[in-house]
């Protein structure tokens, strides 16, 4: 997952070259479940609540490792059991700040088709962010 939300770059630019501080993250980190993808600028479309998803901040929450080399891997799985019927074509990780805001977004290798009551997972490790 390399796609980075242009507002967030722009602050992590800002401030590595001290033009202006950069504002926390606050945690735990959301994946939100996306039924259409968006673009750097342009948030996607949130799958609703229903079954056992909660949009916005009661999304599944996902921990990361320190980066290395340029990239972290998820270390805690994204787990939602009993999902609503849906296609699901991507993911956002938003942050759990007073407003929150999303940092990271991206397609899925490939759409997935939920049936109502079927378990979404995305594996500890399988989750990664790369900055070239």
């Amino acid at each position: 997952m390399g796609n980075i939300d242009q507002t967030f770059s722009n602050a992590l630019l800002n401030a590595s070259i001290a033009q202006a501080a950069l504002t926390a993250v606050v945690a735990p980190i959301h994946c939100r479940l996306m039924t259409v993808n968006g673009s750097a600028t342009a948030n996607g479309t949130e799958l609703a609540t229903g079954g056992g998803y909660t949009s916005g901040t009661g999304a599944p929450t996902v921990t990361f490792a320190a980066a290395a080399g340029g990239s972290n891997a998820s270390n805690s799985a994204v787990t939602v059991t009993n999902m609503p019927a849906t296609t699901t074509v991507g993911i956002e990780l938003w942050d759990s700040a007073g407003t929150p805001g999303r940092k990271w977004w991206g397609p899925l290798s490939s759409s997935l088709v939920i049936n109502s009551g079927d378990t979404f997972s995305i594996a500890s490790g399988a989750l990664t962010l790369a900055m070239p």
